[in-house]
């Protein structure tokens, strides 16, 4: 073998011995950056990363795992807002109702003068407002103790329930010049926890009430629909925005607009409704088109 075929054979060996290392070291190079790639990420989902050119193969799959990632992020943020804003809203609601309780109270501490009748009219109000004290209190524990699972599974009588509800709401319903108009099919039985199916129908009622228009009615339906007692609590008021109907039903969601201290509790009725609903396998949605707003209940029927 000549010098020049012996040098030539010998820089062969070398490119194939370069090639080969760098067959054997690529998959742990491709590694090394995803693993930079994905720290990057982590550390900052919502930054622009430039993907690098080995990785490019699989551009779609990292861009994908950036775009959850910021997603889930902006999830979390959100979450946290929606507590902070409960937590505010819980005491700014707390706070006005128990002003009132100690400056009635004190009132009746401090004047003995009063009159029979001033003093009869007073204790009314901090009474009324202690109780209101206690529903906040009673959501907010609610909402947060709920159990994952149903304690009892018994036949309950839906159309007892909801004629039940309608006749004690009569004296709330007069009070906000509001009609209800009722049409409940007979014998619709469900299965579960007559008390909290109670708390549900209460809670939207309530919420219907809330937001109601003075001198329009309060619609109630229950219908047997295929497997299903259908449940509809409709009402004329304020338009909810399409955007907002599923966020609703969120625990630590409330529309802006809606807030009143005068109306609803911590504003978790509808989070509360959402829990039992779905204990019992059932479904409740919100529908609002122009003035009238429906919350539409869904629970399996028993046959």
């Amino acid at each position: 073998m000549s010098p020049t075929q012996a040098i030539l054979v010998t820089v062969l060996a070398l490119t194939l011995l370069g090639t080969l290392v760098l067959l054997i070291l690529r998959p742990t190079l491709r590694l090394r950056q995803v693993g930079g790639y994905l720290r990057a990420v982590l550390a900052d989902p919502e930054r622009e990363l430039t993907i690098p050119r080995a990785l490019r193969s699989v551009g779609s799959e990292l861009s994908a795992i950036r775009e959850r990632l910021a997603l889930q992020q902006e999830e979390q943020r959100q979450a946290q807002r929606r507590k902070q804003d409960l937590i505010a809203f819980l005491a700014h609601d707390l706070k006005t109702p128990l002003t009132s309780v100690l400056g009635y109270l004190e009132l009746l501490r401090d004047e003995p003068g009063l009159s029979e009748e001033q003093r009869s009219k007073y204790t009314g109000i901090a009474f009324a407002k202690a109780q209101r004290l206690e529903e906040l209190v009673g959501e907010f524990f609610d909402i947060n103790t709920m159990e994952l699972a149903l304690d009892r599974r018994d036949p309950v009588q839906v159309s007892f329930l909801l004629e039940q509800l309608s006749d004690e709401f009569y004296p709330l319903f007069a009070s906000k010049d509001l009609s209800c108009v009722s049409d409940i099919e007979p014998h619709l039985v469900v299965e579960g926890d007559g008390d909290r199916l109670a708390r549900v129908f209460d809670n939207v009622l309530r919420n219907a009430v809330s937001y109601s228009t003075p001198g329009s009615p309060v619609e109630l339906t229950a219908r047997r629909v295929e497997k299903d007692v259908v449940v509809t609590i409709a009402n004329q008021g304020l338009e909810i925005p399409e955007g907002e109907l599923s966020n609703i039903f969120e625990k630590f969601y409330r529309l802006d607009a809606a807030r009143s201290t005068s109306t609803g509790g911590a504003g978790l009725g509808l989070a509360i409704a959402k829990e039992i609903v779905g204990l019992h396998g059932g479904t409740i949605r919100a529908e609002s088109t122009g003035t009238r707003t429906a919350f539409v209940i869904a629970l399996p029927l028993k046959e």
